[in-house]
């Protein structure tokens, strides 16, 4: 089979290697959709700048996989052959406390390896995935919204029940990526209504609006996000990652609101008085989601008639991956995907 790696430097390895066998508790699903996600970009397409979670072994790319599943081993329960599934991209011990709550995400195991980071991931023909990572796509979604659900949506999906927005408030999402798209189109499905969004590129605010993602798109400056929101948003969700909006996601935090930091990285320098503690705000940092999360996820998209690949701006086959991380390192665009016929 022929499977994506990623060597650092923007650059995309396609190679031969050989087809998974499934061993016990273990299935080889056929990867039908996997998309890329923007931590693949940061932290292993450009440079191979992390540790722990986040260190790269050199193995197949991509921790958003979504396929069918052609073949089991001993011990097998809960999958058959056929079975439409979504790949949890962490592979937890199963023991720890954190495992045991779903949240394989933050296993404390050596034992932790995440698909695409420290074990082979869907960047391929066939993945080999074990049966307890495994979550059932239901029959109205799409390959491809399971692989939108596989880290992004579902990542937005717990930030926004944490923060848990309720019917009438207004939303504020501060970065526009896929996970930014992502978290606008659900909070307008758990009941906001009106969600504001920033992004200071005009692209990105372009896309949105025209998605129906947000109902307001903006640049994120303080003077017009006050005239728009007075005191600010009852619930706010930052996704870029960036210092800057991260704190402009705390400043226009209605008093007594919440807000969940969601957003890979950045540094952020705040007056912890007078934003956070004067104005009352919970603040929430939240990881990805726990596989009970994703699957509350998967039903409830079903029941909406919502679906995550239209946040997919770009599709391309497994042979022109580099040109599908290509487009998605510009960052001008929304979702890229890698997908089977």
């Amino acid at each position: 089979m022929r499977g994506v790696y990623l060597p650092g430097g923007r650059r995309v390895d396609l190679r031969e290697v050989p087809d998974p066998e499934p061993g016990r508790g273990q299935v080889v699903v056929q990867m039908r959709a996997s998309t890329i996600c923007g931590s693949d970009l940061r932290a292993i397409y450009r440079e191979h700048l992390g540790e722990g979670p986040e260190a790269y072994q050199d193995v197949i790319g991509g921790h958003e996989p979504c396929g069918q599943v052609v073949a089991v081993g001993a011990e097998v329960e809960r999958i058959r052959v056929g079975d439409r599934v979504v790949v949890y991209h962490i592979s937890g011990c199963g023991q720890c406390d954190e495992c045991r709550r779903g949240y394989q995400i933050s296993c404390t195991s050596p034992r932790r390896a995440a698909y695409g980071w420290q074990r082979d991931g869907g960047h391929a023909d066939l993945l080999l995935a074990e049966e307890r990572d495994l979550v059932p796509l239901p029959d109205s979604l799409t390959f491809l919204d399971g692989a939108c659900v596989a880290c992004g949506f579902a990542t937005a999906y717990e930030a926004l029940c944490r923060a848990a927005p309720a019917g009438g408030e207004q939303v504020l999402i501060t970065g526009l990526g896929p996970v930014g798209l992502a978290a606008g189109m659900l909070a307008s499905a758990m009941g906001s209504p009106w969600v504001v969004g920033t992004d200071p590129s005009p692209d990105r605010r372009a896309l949105a609006r025209d998605l129906g993602a947000v109902d307001v798109a903006l640049e994120g400056a303080d003077e017009e996000l006050h005239d728009l929101l007075g005191d600010g948003a009852e619930v706010t969700v930052d996704c870029s990652g960036a210092g800057v909006a991260q704190l402009t996601a705390l400043r226009h935090t209605r008093r007594h609101g919440r807000c969940a930091l969601v957003g890979e990285g950045g540094t952020l320098t705040v007056d912890v008085s007078e934003v956070l503690i004067h104005r009352q705000l919970a603040v929430h940092g939240s990881w990805v989601a726990s596989t009970w999360r994703m699957a509350e996820l998967l039903e409830r998209l079903a029941r909406w008639d919502l679906h995550p690949e239209r946040v997919v701006t770009d599709r391309f086959a497994l042979e022109d991956a580099a040109r599908a991380y290509e487009v998605a390192d510009a960052g001008a665009r929304g979702k890229v995907g890698i997908v089977r016929d």
